[in-house]
């Protein structure tokens, strides 16, 4: 993650030796990696050339029944355990920022190795946390802080470490998407899929680091600064939620020819005088109904990648959820494990490029607009006028029918032009006295 990485080899422990994992935190994912690191013992020291030892496990409830797991391994003292001598590959599943932060960075400072599924840690600390892997020559993998069993993160740092990545866009959040595939499939408002979401798990009790796309900015950040070798941080993404999104936008988009989705996309902007600089940007988003990403459904994932020489890619599968998290954990695991038997270091990101972050608004877009405006003549004419006047082409302009006969319901989709200068027009026309009401504003993909 850092300029460079140090090249000096690191000796590794020898073939047969056993290498001493420390779980931290034993919720869904934390069950689950404990659960397989024993079913499948054998084969993984087969994988690793020595055998994984879990040396213990960290809980913040020690009185909680955890049936299976001997009591001798669990303490409520992370920090120490991670200090063991014992202890050979830190994995972190604690969730959260700043408690895990100090623990992991004192991993990091002590030569584990470390594995960790929290993207919010990641997006927030990458550079800290690489430049501590970094000093003590130890591994630091997050492959399921991205998307979890999607191997994304192994195909940005290895797979296309010789392609040149032109763009990354995606759907990375489990509940948002089911939220919107129910309202489009079934014609639900959202918070009744919002509801539903809840029921059958895929939605926390408190959704709002979901719905208001914080999450997937966090994992935008981590993509970004994967693909472009340059660092983004979680607040340099601009994020947009689903909350305002309703069911006459998901008919509206349908009718176009699209579907909504909420997308995670990083891109690379070229200004007038040929400077390059990096966006992250998370918002609902109308994608032709063509589109392989407009075919994802449920609560899955998937990433579509366009790179200069393999072209376009597309990794699909379970974002979220326990098992599938635990498999990226795991695969993690094995790797930083070979490491410590064999020797060496796998490859971290590398931030050499360090281009600036784009403004928003120098972002290329287009706008699907849906307004009420006055059923009178003239009003079509001057709304084109409105658009001319600020160097914006429109694509197209359908008129639909308003329940008030006052009234007149417009549908624009505009050609593609800079964000900021779309965002002025619609707040220019918001203040014109024959528009009633901006009902919704979405931006266009593709």
């Amino acid at each position: 993650m850092t300029m460079t990485q140090q090249s000096t080899f690191k000796p590794g422990k020898g073939i047969g030796q056993p290498v001493g994992v420390a779980v931290l935190g034993m919720g869904t994912v934390g069950t689950e990696v404990v659960r397989l690191m024993d079913e499948y013992a054998e084969e993984f020291a087969a994988r690793i050339g020595g055998p994984l030892e879990l040396k213990g496990i960290a809980v913040s409830d020690l009185e909680k029944q955890r049936p299976g797991v001997p009591a001798e391994l669990l303490t409520d003292d992370a920090m120490s355990l991670v200090e063991r001598e014992d202890v050979d590959i830190v994995v972190e599943v604690i969730g959260g920022i700043d408690y895990p932060r100090r623990i992991v960075l004192a991993a990091l400072n002590a030569g584990k190795s470390v594995v960790t599924a929290n993207k919010a840690l990641v997006a927030a600390h990458a550079d800290e946390l690489a430049e501590a892997a970094d000093a003590a020559q130890v591994d630091l993998y997050f492959e399921a802080a991205v998307a979890a069993a999607i191997p994304v993160v192994g195909m940005l740092r290895r797979s296309l470490a010789g392609d040149q990545v032109q763009r990354i866009s995606g759907i990375v959040n489990g509940t948002t998407n089911y939220i919107l595939d129910a309202m489009t499939s079934t014609g639900a408002t959202y918070d009744d899929a919002l509801a539903e979401a809840t029921r059958l798990g895929y939605a926390e009790a408190d959704p709002t680091a979901d719905v208001e796309g914080h999450d997937a900015a966090s994992k935008a950040a981590i993509l970004a600064s994967l693909g472009f070798h340059t660092r983004v941080k979680f607040d340099d993404v601009h994020t947009e939620g689903i909350t305002k999104v309703t069911a006459d936008d998901i008919e509206a988009a349908r009718k176009a020819g699209y579907t909504i989705k909420l997308l995670a996309i990083c891109e690379k902007v070229t200004n007038d005088k040929g400077e390059e600089s990096v966006n992250a940007r998370v918002h609902p988003t109308l994608i032709p109904s063509e589109h392989p990403l407009a075919s994802v459904k449920e609560s899955y994932n998937a990433i579509y990648v366009d790179s200069e020489a393999a072209g376009s890619l597309m990794f699909y599968g379970n974002g979220a959820g326990g098992a599938p998290t635990a498999s990226a954990v795991l695969g993690d695991l094995v790797g930083a494990a070979r490491n410590k038997v064999h020797g060496g270091r796998a490859p971290g990101d590398n931030t050499y490029a360090n281009l600036p972050i784009a403004e928003f608004g120098e972002v290329t877009s287009r706008y699907h607009i849906d307004m009420s405006v006055a059923d009178r003549a003239g009003v079509l004419a001057e709304l084109a006028t409105k658009f001319a006047d600020s160097d914006v082409s429109l694509r197209t302009l359908r008129q639909e029918e308003e329940e008030r006969h006052s009234r007149a319901r417009l549908v624009i989709v505009t050609h593609s032009a800079k964000e900021s200068k779309l965002a002025q027009i619609v707040d220019e026309l918001s203040q014109l006295d024959y528009v009633h009401e901006i009902n919704s504003v979405i931006r266009l993909d593709g």
